[in-house]
């Protein structure tokens, strides 16, 4: 699908060839503050959850894709979530894995090419992502593709013995 595929990455579907990467990032405790994880996954959830990965958005809420660049390589996740077909709207989340793989562009083209899809396939009305108040990379990369900060969810999160704020950001389409 050329939807999901730009100069630098593509977004496919997951695969039961999966089952190291993400466990290894559902698994990394540094990546648990953005995906409100608390608890490692076992390889037998994992499992069973990239066995229903095929299951229809509109039935399961959710898409999860794999990001890859030119080579191939897994470098990331990201997430189509809380979809709400009536009110044509969803939430995104984007992992890329390594330190090394950020920079790059890669996370920039992916939310570009997933908004794209979203709007265009599955006929949304508006995308939006919840981010921690000091996420810096992550506000850059929303903000940089045009979303719009629209509130401020105080002291929404505990993590690391205190109260942070989660910042909600929301990109509206604007053809209908």
């Amino acid at each position: 699908m050329l939807t999901l595929k730009g100069e630098k990455v593509k977004l496919r579907a997951l695969e039961p060839e999966d089952l190291d990467f993400v466990h290894q990032l559902e698994n990394t405790e540094d990546f648990w503050e953005v995906s409100a994880t608390q608890v490692p996954y076992s390889r037998f959830m994992i499992r069973k959850y990239l066995e229903n990965a095929h299951r229809d958005i509109y039935d399961y809420k959710q898409l999860r894709l794999v990001i890859c660049n030119n080579e191939d390589k897994n470098i990331g996740l990201i997430d189509i979530f809380d979809l709400e077909p009536k009110n044509r709207r969803a939430a995104l989340g984007i992992l890329i894995s390594e330190a090394g793989e950020r920079r790059k562009g890669y996370g920039a083209e992916s939310l570009s090419l997933i908004c794209n899809y979203c709007f265009k396939h599955l006929a949304l009305h508006q995308v939006y992502a919840n981010v921690t108040e000091g996420n810096t990379a992550s506000i850059k990369l929303f903000e940089g593709k045009g979303f719009r900060k629209s509130g401020i969810k105080k002291e929404w999160n505990f993590m690391n013995g205190s109260f942070r704020d989660e910042i909600l950001y929301q990109l509206i389409n604007d053809v209908h």
